[in-house]
């Protein structure tokens, strides 16, 4: 099938997988004519990519994620290595995501939210100088 059915099929863009071929992560067979030909195992594939980028894997990590699904001698354990790293990066950006809202609930709290200029949410943006 040609790269937009191949899209469709995958839930991705055409953009998004020609990307993936530039960078050989999923190579397309090439027709006569030059066009890329994906497969229905190429759109499987394709669909892999899709679901394992929608769950925050990084391109590097899709690239590991494929060698091990291609690999049938793997050891679940590397798989499961690359989801752990995966929840452990989950963590630290939600410890970071719920600092920030403590700062800000904490902000907004402060601030009487009148018609007076005084503002704390200003002055800790402005580093305590206004």
């Amino acid at each position: 099938m040609n790269i937009q059915q191949a899209a469709t099929a995958s839930g991705l863009t055409v953009k998004t997988v020609r990307y993936y071929d530039d960078i050989g992560i999923m190579k397309a067979d090439r027709r006569a004519n030059g066009y890329r030909d994906y497969s229905a195992e190429s759109v499987h594939k394709l669909a892999f990519l899709q679901r394992a980028r929608s769950l925050g894997f990084s391109v590097d990590d899709c690239r590991q994620l494929m060698s091990l699904y291609d690999d049938k001698d793997r050891a679940s354990a590397d798989v499961k290595a690359l989801a752990q790293i995966r929840i452990d990066d989950i963590n630290r950006k939600l410890a970071e995501l719920n600092s920030l809202k403590l700062t800000l609930t904490s902000l907004v709290t402060a601030c009487k939210g009148d018609d007076r200029p005084d503002c704390p949410i200003l002055e800790d943006l402005a580093g305590g100088h206004q």
